[in-house]
């Protein structure tokens, strides 16, 4: 049996506001629809992506900015962090992590996690290692969202 995994309910406070950032990052609109005023799905898809994201009302329960750590891979880090930055995104400095691969101390873009092993070093990866260089931006109601370079994916992936 094929599991794709297709969309996450992403928990926004205004509709609009958050419909106007994605589009900035430069997701695709997929749908608006309205079907009443208690319900309004939003649905966009990041490009390159199988994985969509829809917000909206009546959508979700959850409290705005819950969202932490929603990763995105991109071939090039350097090239993902000046798009983004020309876009007028706030992005975070490339950065890698201390202990290697997988990044995981991360919140709206802060590291919670000052252990050895994950702590951010300013700059790409030193050999450049697929999953090991990072950014990361949030959205208005501060759902975080990390860029993550992947040269070569792993076996099977």
């Amino acid at each position: 049996m094929d599991l794709k995994f297709e969309m996450i309910v992403l928990p926004v406070s205004d509709v609009d506001r958050a419909k106007a950032f994605y589009e900035k990052v430069g997701f695709r609109l997929d749908v608006d629809y309205t079907a009443s005023d208690k319900f309004r799905a939003v649905h966009f898809t990041p490009p390159g992506s199988e994985c969509a994201i829809i917000f909206g009302e009546g959508m979700t329960n959850i409290p705005p900015g819950s969202f932490q750590g929603l990763y995105l891979i991109v071939s090039d880090i350097d090239e993902a962090h000046g798009e983004l930055a020309n876009r007028g995104i706030p992005v975070s400095e490339v950065f890698h992590d201390e202990g290697g691969l997988l990044h995981h101390g991360h919140e709206g873009g802060r590291c919670v996690h000052d252990d050895k092993g994950q702590r951010r070093i300013t700059g790409r990866h030193p050999e450049r290692a697929s999953y090991g260089s990072y950014l990361t931006f949030s959205d208005p109601d501060g759902n975080g969202w990390v860029l993550q370079e992947v040269k070569k994916r792993l076996a099977g992936r």
